[in-house]
């Protein structure tokens, strides 16, 4: 049986090009039922997402399959509840973690020109979707550029500013920082990608460059590798990073797109157009 008016929605062909939640309708002064289903469901995604728990071995196990040591570590927040409760906890190491980072540097010595950490944020989910195939990424970019790279340190209830006292600690001049990032309702596996020239504790967030959005439906993995190749290159070169380091590869990533993905995006002009 038809539903009647509730069901006519001129706004149907706009909404299939876009996952914002535009024209819903409504049924009476209410949400139509699928909108009102289809958000609580995101709503849900997104609350699974924060408390998801990190498992850190597959990606542990991908790069010693590749020969890279990685490094298992922990933030000061004992749990995911104190991680919400107090995030200053989540940008610093527990002792157990610290006394680690010191170890390996007395054995190993530190100095690499790049630290790489991966810390589960506010959405595990999007680590383990997407942190191995940038972790690829980072590492090609820093073998044709010559970089030498620390061992991936895996941090659980971490947040960005772990990677400074990582950084700091390993002597590297360098950060990169792969997290979680807020889920949105409908975006629940963002990545979001940070880099911090000359980490140390204390660096605050005008200090970093940041590339978001990291996901299936979101910046692709080439286009994300292809800014941070930019951004990495003109900070060794300027020795700097964060609010004085413009992000000018925009043009070049818009390149790399496929007329696929042109045409699939409602706001890009189709090649036709005056």
């Amino acid at each position: 049986m038809s539903e009647g008016p509730a069901c006519m929605d001129p706004w149907a062909r706009l909404r299939r090009l876009t996952p914002a939640r535009i024209a819903l309708g409504h049924a009476g002064t209410s949400l139509p039922t699928r909108a009102h289903l289809e958000f609580q469901l995101a709503h849900a995604q997104a609350r699974d997402a924060v408390h998801l728990a990190f498992d850190p071995q597959p990606l542990c196990e991908a790069l010693h399959a590749r020969g890279r040591a990685c490094l298992l570590l922990h933030s000061a927040a004992a749990d995911r509840h104190a991680y919400l409760q107090r995030p200053d906890l989540g940008r610093r190491l527990d002792p157990a973690s610290a006394e680690a980072l010191a170890a390996y540097v007395a054995r190993h010595g530190g100095g690499a020109d790049l630290a790489v950490v991966v810390a589960d944020g506010l959405s595990a989910l999007a680590v383990h979707r997407h942190a191995p195939a940038m972790l690829e990424r980072i590492e090609a970019l820093c073998g044709r550029r010559g970089c030498s790279l620390a061992p991936v340190a895996l941090v659980a209830q971490g947040r960005v500013a772990v990677g400074d006292e990582i950084g700091e600690r390993l002597g590297a001049q360098a950060a990169v920082v792969l997290i979680g990032e807020r889920p949105g309702l409908s975006s629940p596996d963002s990545l979001g990608l940070y880099l911090t020239w000359a980490p140390r504790v204390g660096c605050n967030d005008a200090q970093r460059n940041c590339i978001s959005n990291i996901r299936t439906g979101g910046l692709g993995y080439a286009e994300a590798a292809h800014t941070l190749d930019f951004l990495l290159g003109e900070a060794f070169r300027r020795r700097l990073s964060g609010v004085q380091l413009k992000d000018e590869a925009s043009a070049a990533v818009a390149a790399l797109e496929s007329d696929d993905t042109r045409a699939g995006n409602f706001l890009l002009p189709d090649s036709a157009d005056p």
